[in-house]
């Protein structure tokens, strides 16, 4: 078989379409669209850094290819030594890294869906085997059958995701530990952590990237691109035991995190107050916003601790409710999935979007 032959029947993980393509599509102005389906930050990032990335010098040089100066403040932040710290092109990189250097071919990788697209689809660009175990109908993860799971597979890697995307649901500190006891690598994926508390010292509190020292199997990851307004720089970070860092090292790309990416997240982490009050901002929008969609009565909205909020829609199917906004300028998540066949995902952005959903949302009752 020809190598590219093994793509034509690939499972692609599907993005979201940018501004441009929907704008011209919809004939609506880039302004006028109510972009909602990303889970995006709406207060983009610190006044810091775009003024450091306006001033941006050095470009005609290539970055520091170990983010030394980004590692030191993620280790301030984090309170994880800064040998154990590496910076990515979002933490999407971080994932793919992970599983080249893990993974021989035809090994397992266990996921637990509904979660986040990018471990499948990176699990078999690795010529890895993807092992679902289902979540429970309340989301939270089955401890159970990841345990059998683990040993009748031989798995490698285990993926988890607290908060989960795209329900927002958080893994407890006994699941997890009990779930370290396998003979496995855990990878804990923490996107939306900032979201769970209203302070630095909040989120510290609730993320395990503490635990990582103490635990031979555990790897956290985190990003700049929600909390800090970033997705669009693409800088991600994890925690990895020590006996992992060395063939990272070595099979990391050498200028994975660009000149701006970098300069970007240390200002970010000097900006913590300001991108704090953004945090509590998008979470009391979060509990109106959840009241609000509660209210109607075809829409099951699922508790959550991040800043969007999947909701089961009842009377019609899920993705008839989709194109209607869209055709209103309205962008949700649709999956179009089994487990996820009656959903949709809302984002958290700011009062005037939710103004404008709500009024496009009650024109259907």
């Amino acid at each position: 078989m020809k190598p590219a032959e093994r793509f034509r029947n690939f499972q692609k993980y599907i993005p979201i379409e940018p501004f441009e393509v929907l704008s011209e599509r919809l004939g609506r102005k880039p302004e006028d669209i109510v972009k909602l389906d990303a889970n995006e930050n709406p207060y983009g990032p610190a006044p810091a850094v775009k003024k450091v990335l306006t001033n941006l010098k050095n470009i005609n040089i290539y970055p520091d290819p170990e983010s030394r100066a980004l590692r030191a403040k993620l280790s301030e932040f984090t309170g994880v030594d800064q040998d154990l710290l590496l910076a990515g092109a979002g933490a999407d990189e971080l994932i793919d890294l992970l599983l080249r250097v893990m993974l021989e071919p035809g090994e397992v990788v266990i996921n637990c869906p509904p979660t986040f697209g990018m471990y499948p689809f990176d699990t078999r660009l690795n010529n890895g085997i993807v092992f679902e175990v289902t979540r429970n109908n309340d989301f939270s993860i089955n401890t159970n059958k990841i345990h059998e799971a683990v040993a009748e597979n031989s798995a490698r890697i285990l993926f988890l995701t607290s908060p989960n995307n795209p329900d927002g649901s958080l893994i407890s500190d006994e699941d997890l530990k009990q779930i370290l006891e396998l003979p496995v690598l855990v990878v804990l994926d923490e996107a939306y952590i900032e979201f769970t508390g209203d302070t630095p010292a909040d989120w510290r509190n609730k993320s395990h990237i503490e635990w990582v020292p103490s635990y031979e199997n555990l790897v956290v990851l985190r990003t700049f691109s929600k909390w800090a307004g970033l997705a669009g720089l693409r800088v991600g970070y994890g925690a990895f035991p020590e006996w992992l860092m060395p063939a990272l090292w070595a099979a990391k790309q050498p200028y994975n995190v660009n000149v701006a990416a970098n300069q970007a997240a240390i200002e970010s982490l000097r900006s913590l107050d300001f991108l704090a009050k953004n945090v509590i901002k998008i979470r009391q929008d979060q509990k109106k916003l959840f009241g609000m969609l509660s209210a109607l009565p075809y829409l099951e909205p699922v508790p959550t601790e991040a800043n969007f909020i999947l909701c089961r829609v009842k009377n019609f199917p899920a993705s008839y409710l989709k194109n209607y906004l869209l055709e209103k300028g309205i962008m949700v998540r649709y999956y179009e999935t089994p487990l996820l066949e009656n959903y949709i995902r809302i984002s958290v952005g700011k009062p005037a979007d939710h103004l404008r959903l709500m009024q496009a949302l009650e024109e259907l009752i």
